[in-house]
């Protein structure tokens, strides 16, 4: 059961910090100035660092009003997602021991793993290899950060697939392609908060049009998730300066595994434009 919003997070961990059983109440304390801790770190890994018992971790989530850690840890992952101001995000990370960052970071690459690679998450990504192999073109929408996904998945299915369009890069370019869009086409938009303005556009213009959106995003209450025909909700947890981007790369390089594994024609199409490449000289052997 999730927390009552009627009391901040924090406010109930000062408050059972300051009348809680001494065991409870040092736990909860600790867990204060450690929360980023809290949103990385299993039951027995929270133990671990805090050096209390497992029972410990569970009994503060139950005193909080949650069923379990689980809940309690997803409050605090959603509170990390929307802390998106880049600078403070930076100022977080001075003067912290690279080693505590680094093992912080691992911890959040292995808990994003998990939410990713459920079987929820991967029959979602299953429903959307056919319609991107059968539609008419497929156009990638990203900025910013985000353009460097857009790209690898346009450029990487381009080299097997005919469908695939060049990655708009120019100023006006993504208006230009997706008005000419339709409901025989996907558009792959990738954005997350802050939600960058033109792939929110580019949404809304692929709505007009008729075109499937396909959103690849932080949050179901992205503003790109609004109509979408298929939300992929990407777990993005960790201390570094920009939510993590490695499920978003996963998630492409999953969807175009998905499809050359359902295409007789990838491979044969990659072998010629590996040969075309070798041919004028753009690989050079190690």
């Amino acid at each position: 059961m999730p927390m009552s919003t009627q009391i901040p997070l924090r406010e109930k961990l000062s408050r059972i910090a300051s009348t809680g059983a001494p065991t409870i109440s040092g736990f909860a304390t600790w867990v204060l100035d450690h929360m980023s801790d809290v949103a990385f770190n299993s039951v027995r890994g929270l133990a671990h660092k805090a050096e209390v018992n497992p029972n410990t971790v569970t009994r503060l989530a139950r005193e909080l009003g949650y069923d379990g850690f689980d809940a309690f840890r997803a409050d605090v992952q959603q509170a990390f997602r929307q802390q998106t101001i880049y600078a403070a995000r930076a100022q977080a990370l001075l003067n912290r021991p690279g080693a505590d960052i680094f093992s912080e970071m691992v911890q959040a690459n292995r808990l994003n793993a998990e939410h990713l690679y459920t079987n929820e998450m991967l029959g979602l990504l299953e429903t959307c290899i056919d319609p991107l192999l059968q539609a008419r073109r497929i156009y990638s929408v990203g900025v910013r950060s985000c353009y460097s996904i857009a790209h690898y998945f346009a450029y990487v299915g381009s080299m097997a697939f005919p469908n695939f369009v060049e990655v708009p890069s120019l100023p006006g370019a993504i208006m230009d392609q997706i008005s000419l869009s339709g409901p025989e086409d996907i558009l792959v938009a990738i954005t997350f908060e802050h939600y960058s303005t033109e792939v929110v556009r580019a949404c809304q213009i692929a709505h007009e049009c008729g075109t499937r959106v396909l959103a690849l995003t932080d949050t179901h209450m992205s503003p790109i998730a609004a109509g979408a025909w298929r939300v992929v909700p990407l777990p993005m947890g960790g201390p570094q300066i920009v939510p993590s981007l490695s499920s978003a790369f996963a998630v492409v390089e999953m969807l175009l595994a998905g499809m050359a594994s359902r295409s007789d024609m990838a491979a044969r199409n990659i072998n010629a434009f590996e040969s075309r490449i070798a041919q004028f000289g753009g690989y050079q052997r190690g």
